[in-house]
């Protein structure tokens, strides 16, 4: 079932959330299909290990069985920068707790989350005998459209010193030995990638869309590269988990146009169309729903998603409009320790 039309935003679709947050599970699922395109040269590694970018073998489509190696966004570069802009939000609005009167504020990658606020009951923490919170966005692996020699390049850079010079201004004779060469993705490359949201409140679910939104460098050297546009493709909600990145990938690979040669090796156009990747996107997810054991899934796409996100930027231009939803969210979490 699909819903295409202007009536409501989130609230409209309770039946599918849950009203308040619980400990148990319920087997309610919201997946957002999201297309990541990058609009500058983009890093896909670890900032300052040197390692080259992450890719993998894989087949280039469902029906199209020919192999293809395709860069890859793994899945803690994709959520690690969407919760810190969240995280950026609940501290401007001092709703980063502590977890006790000697602990800090509940900080990412340290020994003291305060598993009370929005931050970690949805993305989820561990602290070694004090306590656990299993994620409730689940992500996997996104993957390139086009195969790694389409979509990247390579660039020699050096360090200089500060006369712009490769010399050492007190000693002319000492030169500089920082030459070196990155791999990046080029401008305008797609990947494609599913977030699953478990047995989230509306709030929570308008929370994670906003982090998805308001989320624009990824990858290494992200101060001066890794400009990624990030497009709601659709929402869905389903009791059940659907296709996996990669599915979704290939079917969109064999449904978009493209040369193939007397070999039978496909190669599409680059850059590729947005509209071209959205409305692919939009029918692979449903070709791939009809083999989803699942009670009916509810797509949401065309004017009503554009509605979403519409009040999702409405919603974010007011602070105190953030402030009072942020609140009501937590207001959620009060009694989580009795249910």
């Amino acid at each position: 079932m699909s819903v295409n039309n202007n009536a409501g935003v989130l609230s409209q679709y309770r039946e599918f959330l849950l009203p308040t947050y619980s400990n148990f599970p319920r087997g309610r699922y919201v997946s957002l299909l999201i297309i990541r395109k990058t609009e500058s040269e983009t890093i896909f590694r670890t900032e300052g290990s040197g390692e080259g970018l992450v890719k993998e073998t894989v087949m280039a489509g469902i029906v199209n069985q020919k192999s293809l190696r395709r860069v890859v966004i793994s899945k803690r570069k994709q959520t690690a920068v969407e919760r810190r802009a969240g995280r950026e939000v609940l501290r401007e609005h001092n709703l980063l707790k502590k977890k006790d009167e000697k602990s800090d504020i509940c900080a990412m990658n340290t020994n003291s989350p305060c598993g009370k606020c929005i931050d970690c009951y949805l993305y989820g923490y561990a602290v070694g005998g004090g306590g656990a919170q299993k994620s409730r966005v689940m992500t996997d692996d996104a993957y390139s459209l086009g195969p790694v020699a389409q979509v990247t390049g390579r660039r020699t850079f050096n360090a200089t010193y500060e006369d712009g010079t490769m010399r050492n201004p007190v000693n002319r004779e000492q030169a500089s030995t920082s030459i070196n060469e990155d791999e990046y993705v080029l401008p305008e490359t797609h990947f494609l990638d599913i977030e699953t949201l478990k047995d989230v409140t509306p709030g929570e679910l308008q929370y994670v869309i906003a982090n998805v939104l308001r989320s624009t460098r990824y990858g290494a050297i992200s101060s001066r590269l890794g400009k990624v546009k990030n497009t709601l493709a659709a929402i869905i909600f389903s009791d059940a988990e659907l296709f996996s990145n990669l599915e979704l990938t290939q079917q969109v690979y064999d449904l978009l146009p493209g040369e193939t040669d007397d070999k039978g090796n496909k190669e599409l156009d680059f850059p590729l169309s947005d509209k071209a990747v959205l409305e692919q996107t939009q029918k692979a997810a449903d070709d791939l729903l009809e083999g989803v054991v699942s009670r009916s899934p509810l797509v949401v796409k065309g004017e009503a998603l554009e509605k979403v996100v519409k009040d999702t930027i409405s919603l974010y231009r007011e602070s105190d409009n953030v402030k009072a939803f942020l609140e009501q969210i937590e207001k959620g979490y009060a009694n989580a320790g009795s249910k």
